[in-house]
């Protein structure tokens, strides 16, 4: 129930974001819009992939049709792939907003468009070149009369996904804080008034997916690296089995969440939110006889 709830809240609210983003005057940058519209992109591949494919139609199939060759060494490449290039844009644009906020220098250079259609390029790319390993290494297996699909590089994906990003993104937002916290005692009120809100998009969005990351970083690490990795997955008497179901549903949450975080941080935003709802409750009004 959870999944497709996910789903169905999630894809719509991405699109919605990547819409008002582009099409509407959010007073962002257009460097940090095309990030967040990016964002939205990689977070819908994840709900595609992950949420509605992998997760929400495995409870109305027995075998599924990726637990055999060759969709079973494919399907990680679409899933991963998906999910790097979700984490990583975050990551991307914490040290963008890093360097827009503290370094003038490079801003002129590196804070642009051009810059930034070139950064998530790459992030596509290499997310999903970084996720191709995966073929070679999974297997399609019997295992008590039923056909599923082994993983064997799960730790390589704990280590991209979770551990580098989270060292990153702490380290950077720890710096601009500080860098904030001394600034403010020499800038006019103006200036920090324009930083405080580049500070509260970027931290809305890297600490979000810190925290509701976290839990299944934690899980994966105790799964990969004690000898709990033998133990069946399955077995929800276990507590950490819970613990890491837990953790993967507030992990995914995040993919379906950046709207409503905009929603309660950015005022211009959540203006133009509430006025495309307005126009879209006028057109159904009007639609019926």
């Amino acid at each position: 129930v959870f999944y497709p709830a996910l789903a169905a809240v999630g894809l719509p609210s991405n699109i919605v974001t990547f819409l008002i983003i582009l099409r509407r005057n959010c007073m962002l940058s257009k460097s940090s819009s095309l990030y967040l519209m990016a964002i939205s992109v990689a977070d819908n591949l994840v709900l595609i992939f992950i949420v509605v494919i992998e997760l929400s139609l495995k409870y109305h199939q027995w075998e599924p049709f990726w637990s055999y060759e060759p969709w079973c060494n494919l399907r990680d490449i679409f899933t991963y792939g998906a999910y790097n290039a979700s984490t990583w844009l975050v990551v991307v644009f914490t040290a963008e907003r890093f360097i827009a906020i503290h370094t003038r220098t490079l801003k002129t250079k590196v804070c642009t468009q051009r810059h930034a259609a070139w950064t998530v390029t790459s992030v596509f790319v290499f997310s999903h070149l970084c996720a191709i390993p995966y073929y070679w290494s999974n297997a399609s297996v019997r295992q008590n009369n039923q056909t599923v699909c082994i993983h064997t590089l799960v730790w390589l994906q704990t280590l991209q996904s979770y551990i580098v990003p989270f060292l990153i993104i702490l380290t950077l937002n720890g710096l601009t804080l500080r860098l904030i916290s001394l600034s403010n005692r020499v800038h006019t009120t103006s200036h920090v008034t324009s930083e405080r809100k580049s500070i509260v998009l970027l931290v809305t969005i890297s600490m979000s997916f810190v925290l509701l990351s976290v839990t299944r970083a934690i899980t994966q690490i105790l799964l990969r690296t004690t000898h709990m990795y033998k133990m069946d997955r399955n077995d929800y008497s276990v507590g950490l089995n819970v613990v890491a179901d837990i953790g993967t549903m507030l992990c995914l949450s995040n993919a379906a969440a950046n709207m409503y975080l905009y929603v309660c941080t950015q005022g211009k935003f959540r203006r133009e939110f509430f006025a495309c709802v307005r126009r879209v409750f006028i057109f159904i009004c009007e639609a019926q006889p």
